[in-house]
């Protein structure tokens, strides 16, 4: 019985070595999507403000913008 324990501690290594090491690979993929998806919604968010930077312009409300600015700066001073 004692020459099947070195055998079988063995078996169970190799075992548990090779699902650590799956699970890293999956995590490792996870990850590397989760940092795609983190990537790809910043891109999206600069065209967005990009964006509605650009209608604000056209549509002169950046102007009301800065007057808003400036009376709440001199009021407040």
């Amino acid at each position: 019985m004692s020459e099947k324990d070195p055998k079988s501690s063995q078996d169970l290594t190799v075992v548990v070595q090779s699902l650590l090491q799956q699970m890293q690979d999956k995590f490792q993929t996870m990850s590397d999507q989760i940092i795609g998806r983190i990537d790809e919604m910043s891109t999206r968010i600069d065209d967005l403000e990009k964006n509605i930077s650009d209608l604000m312009t056209q549509a002169g409300v950046e102007d009301i913008d800065e007057e808003l600015k400036v009376t709440e700066n001199s009021g407040t001073a």
